[in-house]
């Protein structure tokens, strides 16, 4: 493919330096042939969903241009992982990086291994919240409401913190 499209991409990590973890995936995000990192969210602090018995998470969403077809992404992204050491152990458990695909222009795409929009995102405040901030109050693919009234739905979204604000540019050439 050689045309270019929008995509944002979810970032936690809760071992670690976190946000260390978080530059990092986006630095190797940023230098891989067919993706350029355009805009990067605040900084958020959130505690772990699922299994809790876990250090807090550093969350980040960041919105990208990639040539790459969303399968390709994906292998981009795991690669990414697991060049940042990430490992599996079982769900929802601690990590040096998670980096999810949440949108890929207005595609919705179920397969076995990749689903888009990601399909937990509208009940996740530490996605949500960054993501209205780099991406407006876009109407999420494949339902009829925009990410301020998924956001307003969340029980918890109050407990989404931010700790700092992003200055972002990188060279843009994908």
């Amino acid at each position: 493919m050689n045309r270019k499209v929008t995509a944002y991409l979810g970032l936690g990590a809760n071992l670690g330096d976190r946000k260390k973890q978080l530059d990092q995936a986006i630095e190797r995000l940023n230098h891989t042939r067919g993706i350029r990192v355009k805009q990067r969210s605040s900084l958020y602090e959130t505690a772990p969903v699922g299994y809790v018995d876990q250090p807090p998470f550093y969350n980040q969403v960041i919105k990208i241009q990639t040539t790459f077809m969303p399968e390709e992404l994906l292998e981009n992204l795991l690669l990414i992982e697991r060049e940042l050491h990430r490992v599996r152990q079982f769900r929802w458990g601690p990590r040096t990086i998670d980096i999810d695909l949440l949108i890929y222009e207005d595609y919705i795409i179920q397969q076995e291994n990749l689903t888009v929009p990601h399909p937990r995102m509208t009940e996740r405040a530490f996605v949500l919240v960054p993501l209205l901030e780099i991406a407006g109050d876009l109407l999420i693919p494949g339902t009829d409401k925009k990410i301020s009234e998924w956001i307003a739905e969340l029980p918890g979204r109050q407990d989404v913190r931010k700790l700092e604000a992003t200055e972002f540019q990188y060279k843009t050439n994908c």
